[in-house]
């Protein structure tokens, strides 16, 4: 169908010019005396023939150049290109306004050219700012709704459910995968997102050369998978991204100010940069550490010695969730299941360590 259009759009080209240029092209040529070659229906019909002839082999190429600028439109976000165009239209409003004066100049240089050149800066000026600065437009269209709705009188306003912050997933808690377990046991409320931007990321993880990397990346994919499958939470893509920035990290809290959402990691690091930022954060691994449960010196355990510990005579058992408990005068009981005697609780940045000594010992004494 395009094709089509566009072998009709040449035959109409072709068969203007023939129709306003023909009679006056023959009659200049001198070819013939009779009246009906210098009709201009004559010059319409040749005129239609001859670009249509000529441009046959390369309507292809052109139907091709628009499919593909067709699909680099439809790729950009709705928001994007309405921003754009937004600022476009308001570039070429100003660029007409500051034509006019100078169209009245009597200097063909400065009539013609420059109206040309200032409409065109002025254009991609305004389509630049309005793409770039399209997040900073559309919160300062949902800060201007809210302001609006506070200033309505309270008998108007309905109740209205209190609103539930998106939760925005890192690349790293999604490749944890702890997040999944999370989900399904309904501790997050709210949607959760997933930039376009972190998928990316993850995708150039999963096809890294490094066999580590790769399964990492890989098992984040599958995570997601499950979360967006099994799992009955709202999972909504966010397809916009932020050019002007390079880090992830610092994509995330742009978004997160943006939506206003909470960002979801384990990254140490991102969750001091949100703290100081203002960013609502949420840490599944102070999460984890929340949930371990809670030992006091004095009360009893019962264990299994695994391993040499870093000082002498120690040993070293785990609980069921992780937490290290360093065995005084432990070693001799490597391998063995024995009660304990918890001696003292020590909270680190790594987590909870706690000492003991063997209880067998302690009657001993």
């Amino acid at each position: 169908m395009l094709k089509k259009v566009v072998h009709l759009f040449f035959i109409i080209l072709g068969g203007t010019i023939g129709f306003i240029y023909g009679p006056s092209i023959i009659s200049w040529l001198d070819i013939s005396s009779a009246s009906w070659l210098t009709s201009p229906y004559f010059g319409l019909v040749i005129g239609a023939i001859l670009i249509f002839l000529m441009t046959y082999f390369i309507v292809d190429y052109i139907v091709d150049f628009l499919r593909w600028i067709e699909d680099g439109l439809i790729k950009i976000p709705v928001g994007d290109l309405f921003f754009g165009s937004l600022g476009l239209t308001v570039g070429l409003v100003i660029a007409y306004l500051i034509n006019i004066p100078i169209k009245d100049i009597r200097i063909d240089v400065v009539s013609q050219i420059i109206p040309l050149f200032i409409t065109v800066i002025l254009g991609y000026l305004g389509f630049q700012v309005g793409f770039r600065r399209r997040e900073e437009f559309a919160s300062i269209t949902q800060l201007n709704r809210r302001d609006r709705e506070k200033k309505r009188p309270m008998e108007e306003e309905p109740v209205a459910p209190k609103k539930v912050n998106a939760k925005i997933l890192d690349t790293s808690v999604i490749i944890d995968g702890r997040i999944a377990d999370i989900c399904q046991t309904n501790f997050l409320e709210g949607p959760i997102v997933i930039p376009q931007f972190v998928l990316l990321e993850l995708q150039q993880i999963a096809d890294s050369s490094d066999a580590l990397k790769r399964n990492r990346g890989r098992r984040g994919l599958d995570v997601l998978n499950r979360i967006q499958k099994e799992i009955p939470i709202e999972v909504e893509i966010y397809d916009g991204d932020f050019e002007d920035i390079h880090e992830v990290d610092s994509k995330l809290v742009k978004l997160a100010k943006v939506i206003d959402g909470t960002v979801v990691t384990n990254d140490f690091n991102l969750n001091k940069v949100c703290d100081f930022q203002g960013v609502a954060v949420l840490n599944i691994n102070d999460l984890a550490n929340a949930v371990k449960p809670v030992v006091l010196p004095g009360e009893q355990l019962v264990v299994q010695v695994i391993k040499d510990g870093k000082e002498q005579n120690q040993g070293v058992a785990y609980l069921d969730d992780g937490t290290m408990i360093v065995v005084e005068e432990g070693h001799d009981f490597i391998g063995d299941t024995i009660e304990v005697l918890i001696t003292s609780v020590l909270q680190t940045s790594a987590g909870r360590m706690i000492f003991a000594k063997p209880k067998s010992l302690e009657k001993a004494q």
